[in-house]
């Protein structure tokens, strides 16, 4: 299937080539971490991560309030993966702007993606972290007025649901972008390039699995004192 001209040149044609495999960044390979190419593994395996969480914590949607308790756990195992991914884009970002050879020799994300990196990023955080503080506030506090927007009256769950909608935009429009290379960079690599690195890479996401189903465990036992109790049904709902 041939691709539309509109859809092949220009800052889109840029988005295009890199989500269907047609190009790729060349990440050079550096001894002990790997470097920007074991950078974006990492990065690759955490957003594998992500999205399998992702699609669970949608699928509780259907039901949030019969399915509360998990829509609190699997939103508590999302935070020190998302954070993961965070430090790891971020790092490479400043590698590159504070004039690193190896990450500026792999350049920068195509200026869409850049564009929409920083939404995705304040969506997803202010997503977990409004979702955080509705459990440890409960329901009665997280209804509390905190302000007022053109006569609209502001609470917790209201940010927690917009924070919610711009996620969904944003972080598809990365997903349909990024799901080709990271596959490649997962499941697909090439055979005979060994990417050093990998025993690190596998403590870090370790950690942060570690870590997740820790908050999850205290979100829903501890910090959230009976989930089913602080959100009654018909009050929680995206």
């Amino acid at each position: 299937m041939q691709i539309p001209q509109s859809l092949s040149t220009g800052p889109i044609g840029d988005v295009v080539a890199e989500a269907t495999g047609r190009e790729a960044r060349h990440d050079p390979v550096l001894p002990g971490t790997g470097g920007p190419a074991g950078n974006a593994v990492l990065t690759a395996w955490t957003g594998i991560v992500l999205l399998v969480l992702g699609v669970a914590e949608l699928l509780t949607l259907f039901d949030v309030r019969g399915l509360i308790s998990w829509h609190v756990a699997v939103g508590a195992l999302l935070v020190p993966p998302a954070l993961l991914k965070t430090g790891s884009t971020g790092w490479r970002l400043a590698r590159y702007y504070l004039g690193h050879r190896p990450y500026v020799t792999a350049g920068p994300p195509v200026l869409l993606l850049r564009l929409l990196g920083p939404l995705v990023v304040i969506s997803t955080l202010g997503l977990l972290g409004t979702g955080v503080v509705l459990i440890l506030l409960g329901e009665e506090t997280g209804r509390s007025e905190l302000f007022t927007v053109l006569g609209f009256r502001i609470d917790w769950i209201t940010l927690h649901q917009g924070a919610f909608a711009v996620w969904a935009g944003a972080t598809g429009l990365h997903l349909l972008a990024r799901m080709v290379p990271a596959i490649r960079l997962t499941f697909a690599q090439r055979r005979g390039r060994r990417v050093p690195g990998g025993p690190s890479r596998a403590v870090a996401l370790g950690v942060a699995l570690v870590l997740a189903a820790v908050l999850a465990v205290l979100l829903v036992n501890v910090g959230g004192s009976g989930v089913r109790d602080r959100f009654r049904p018909g009050q929680y709902e995206h």
